[in-house]
């Protein structure tokens, strides 16, 4: 069956939002604000900071709030005795050790770094010393002079022929190559085109570092519209529509500069409806932000996001007569794999995820689920991981994290619960409240007490502990007033000697 694939862009002055449609449903999401554009791939001149030993990394300055980590296993080595240049993998220095962090930097120095992962939560960003710049089917490589070609592009003569390309194009030129997986098929001319162009982009790059001071931007990664079709526009996309004149001039000229070929597939979007409603792709977002997914078969997922990973727990929903249970299990088993698949994408979780699958007891199911997990997968642009189902029955994954969640980007803690997704019952505030009416009556001196209260605390106080109430004025010789306050949450009270 072919996918048919559109490419939606909407744009308001303070955010850009870009939907992927595959067959007239949502499958991912990509949000960027004016007020918090993300810092990957962007290149600093920066400082360091600070070195710590004892881990192998430093901080480093590069002009945002909160100071850079960079670890030794990121930082360029410097060129061995012939010259030839340790990969990052296998890095030692001349004598077969593992250089220490001092030997590769010192506190003060200037340094050029790479953003590599935005800052997270508390984390500051994640940076690089090996600098790569992108351009539509390759990756500059400024420190590395190889030529590598992406492990996606599995067929070997295709793999020769962009080598045998390549390799006249880049000549003497003391430039590394990553060749992307969008570059198969692609002609001589268009390979060509991106070498001239990241040969450009380098020799501005390396004027600005020139002229930059410590935590000046040298090198700043397209705005979300332009990287998003740099990244996703091939010819499967049949449409990339656009709802912003402005911007769509600005795609139009980016498409016709690096994917003539491409050039008719970009249209300017006018219609009455807004563009996001045409797919239903508003109602979509909102769902990617629930924790349930409902499955077809009337089954579901529960995906909970905390700070150490991802869980996807899978539910039959209704009741199951025993009869052919091993067949539904199975059945609904087989949607939620596809459908967490899809979850993980539109949600762009990233990071370590644990499926738990309804248990089943055949092996060939199991190889079956695990099977259309990673068919699911396959369109997938982050890097995969999935190990095999364990003996629970549960499925370890990863998934490649550059930025925040969905649900990160676009939404905050609750301030009721503080984040817990969970808020103390009417029931524990009040008798919260009756121990510390006993704790302020010992340390000050007052004839009444009010208590304020959110609205269905002191309903429940009223009524169902009246006497109890009436005991404590008892015990306490005052009398207590309690006000209901419309704007308080139900965890928040105040006692107020009066």
């Amino acid at each position: 069956m072919s996918v048919s694939e559109e490419i939606l862009i909407n744009v308001t002055p303070r955010e850009t939002r870009v939907g992927v449609v595959e067959n007239g449903m949502l499958q991912e999401l990509h949000v960027e604000r004016t007020s918090r554009r993300g810092y990957v791939g962007n290149v600093y001149k920066g400082r360091v900071q600070r070195v710590m030993p004892g881990m192998q990394a430093v901080f480093v300055d590069i002009g945002l709030e909160r100071a850079a980590f960079l670890h030794a296993s990121d930082i360029v080595r410097p060129p061995m005795p012939d010259g030839a240049e340790v990969p990052a993998g296998g890095n030692t220095s001349g004598n077969g050790h593992m250089p220490s962090i001092s030997e590769l930097v010192h506190e003060g120095q200037e340094i050029v770094v790479q953003v590599v992962k935005d800052p997270i939560g508390t984390k500051g960003a994640r940076l690089s010393t090996h600098l790569s710049i992108p351009s539509r089917y390759l990756v500059l490589l400024p420190h590395a002079r190889t030529l590598g070609i992406s492990t996606r592009i599995e067929d070997e003569a295709e793999r020769q022929r962009l080598k045998d390309v390549l390799t006249p194009l880049i000549g003497e030129n003391p430039l590394g190559y990553i060749v992307r997986t969008n570059a198969e098929e692609q002609s001589a001319e268009s390979l060509a085109f991106d070498v001239t162009y990241l040969g450009k982009v380098w020799r501005v790059v390396q004027e600005n570092i020139a002229k930059a001071k410590v935590g000046e931007r040298v090198y700043e990664e397209l705005s979300l519209p332009l990287r998003a079709l740099r990244d996703l526009l091939n010819e499967d996309i049949e449409k990339v529509r656009v709802d912003s004149r402005e911007t769509f001039e600005k795609v139009a000229k980016f498409v016709h500069k690096f994917m003539p070929s491409l050039d008719d597939r970009v249209e300017h979007y006018s219609g009455e409806r807004p563009i996001f409603d045409l797919y239903g792709v508003e109602d979509e977002i909102q769902r990617a932000l629930r924790k349930e997914v409902p499955l077809k078969s009337g089954g579901y997922l529960i995906v909970d996001q905390t700070e150490a990973m991802t869980t996807i727990d899978v539910n039959t929903g209704g009741y199951l007569g025993t009869r052919n249970l091993e067949e539904t299990v199975y059945r609904t088993n087989l949607e939620a794999a596809q459908a967490a698949a899809r979850q993980l994408r539109l949600r762009n979780l990233g990071g370590i995820i644990i499926i738990d699958f309804i248990d089943m007891t055949d092996e060939e199911h199991k190889r079956q689920v695990i099977r259309m997990l990673e068919k699911g997968l396959t369109r997938d642009h982050a890097k995969t991981t999935v190990y095999p189902m364990s003996q629970l029955g549960l499925v370890e994954m990863t998934r490649k994290r550059t930025t925040e969640s969905l649900e990160r980007q676009l939404c905050e803690p609750c301030p009721a619960c503080m984040g817990r997704g969970t808020v103390k019952t009417a029931e524990t505030v009040t008798y919260e409240i009756f121990r510390e009416i006993t704790r302020a009556v010992r340390q000050f001196n007052a004839q009444k007490l009010l208590v304020m209260a959110s609205p269905k605390v002191v309903g429940r106080i009223l009524e169902e502990e009246s006497t109890a109430v009436a005991e404590l004025e008892e015990f306490i010789s005052k009398s207590i007033r309690f006000q209901a306050e419309e704007h308080y949450s139900q965890e928040q009270f105040d006692v107020v000697l009066l």
